[in-house]
């Protein structure tokens, strides 16, 4: 078993009593995360939101009916709730009016869940976000120096659970798992029209992984107009498939206003759009595959960890850059990501001079300790 860093966070928040609120993709294992926090409960009823019977029991339902569905459960676990029509009212009818029930509910997507828990729940939820299993769980799990060998296998195959545990069948479960899953949530939430552009969009992205996007690029590559890019690209931000990188604009005339970046979450899922499982060592694209991973596990560590603050790229229109910036408390962070650990990053001073700097680092294989732990 990988302990995840999020057992011990919610395990530590459980005094609050707040329904806890698990989001992130399919596959990434929040159920097991919750059979693992919940293995020693004694009155623990489970409602699965992809059973049709569930989805109907749990929608439109007054707190009579569900403390008859209850019976004597002390701990519920709702999961996939985002299938459920009208389940924030349900869960406000339990946190409010079924006392001593420890609610536990993990959502998919944030497509729609959070429309329908934030209103009614306010106040009486704790959320947490769960990724693909991370850097420092592996670390944890078997060491720094084992972690550091499997590497190259990371940068190809990523972080999914069923990837790490089945090492020799890698390209073939990914392949699964980025056809299967990837697209559920999104296509049942109705707002994709044209799958086939979905497809084509996330292969663009996929092979621009390090360089800033333009959407009206990607609409003349995927033939769809600019409205429907943007819409697409933030339902796979809420399927927790991709995220976003803003530039940083504030102090220097030349800075690029509007740019941004998108990276995936998994380097595993991007390498399976694309159908390129070569060895790192063969890669054209070696520097692309260190950045997104070392960027997606940033942030995963940033949130398993309570960082409050902002993160970004900086670009001029001189092409002076800095790979990932962090800020938080008025203060600034600065790293640059080299694949190769001889090469040190030059910051430019038009961005020091400009901006308070707490730490500037580069970022390779031989310090990846520093950064992701």
């Amino acid at each position: 078993m990988i302990t995840r860093i999020l057992k011990q966070t919610i395990l530590q928040d459980l005094s609050l009593n707040k329904a806890i609120i698990i989001l992130g993709p399919r596959q990434v294992g929040k159920t097991t995360l919750l059979n693992n926090l919940l293995a020693e409960e004694k009155n623990l009823l489970v409602l699965n939101g992809d059973e049709p019977d569930i989805r109907e029991l749990l929608s439109n339902v007054t707190s009579t009916q569900l403390q008859s569905l209850f019976g004597n459960a002390k701990t519920i676990v709702i999961d996939e709730a985002q299938l459920i029509p009208n389940i924030g009212i349900s869960l406000k009818l339990i946190t409010d009016y079924i006392k001593d029930i420890k609610l536990f509910v993990t959502g998919s997507s944030s497509i729609d869940l959070a429309n329908k828990i934030n209103e009614p729940l306010t106040g009486r939820k704790l959320e947490y976000s769960i990724f693909p299993i991370s850097f420092k769980e592996m670390v944890n799990h078997h060491g720094l120096i084992k972690e550091k060998r499997f590497l190259p296998i990371r940068l190809i195959y990523g972080y999914y659970p069923e990837i790490v545990t089945s090492p020799g069948n890698e390209t073939i479960l990914l392949k699964n798992l980025a056809g299967s899953y990837l697209y559920k949530d999104i296509l049942s939430f109705g707002e994709i029209k044209k799958p086939m552009v979905l497809d084509k969009l996330l292969k663009a992205l996929a092979l621009q992984i390090g360089s800033e996007v333009s959407y009206n690029e990607l609409s003349n590559l995927v033939g769809a107009d600019k409205e429907t890019i943007e819409r697409y690209i933030d339902l796979l931000e809420k399927a927790f498939i991709v995220f976003r990188l803003n530039g940083l604009n504030r102090n220097v005339r030349n800075e690029i206003k509007k740019g941004k970046k998108i990276f995936f979450y998994d380097n595993g899922i991007r390498n399976a759009l694309i159908g390129n499982y070569q060895p790192f060592e063969l890669r054209t694209d070696k520097g692309a595959l260190w950045e997104n991973f070392i960027i997606s596990e940033r942030i995963k560590l940033l949130s398993y960890t309570g960082f409050y603050g902002h993160y970004y790229f900086w670009r001029t229109k001189q092409q002076q850059e800095i790979d990932f910036i962090e800020e938080q408390d008025g203060k600034f962070s600065a790293f640059e990501f080299k694949i190769n650990p001889k090469k040190q990053a030059h910051f430019s001073k038009t961005f020091t001079n400009a901006y308070n700097i707490d730490v500037m680092k580069t970022i390779s294989p031989a310090n990846i300790e520093d950064f992701l732990l």
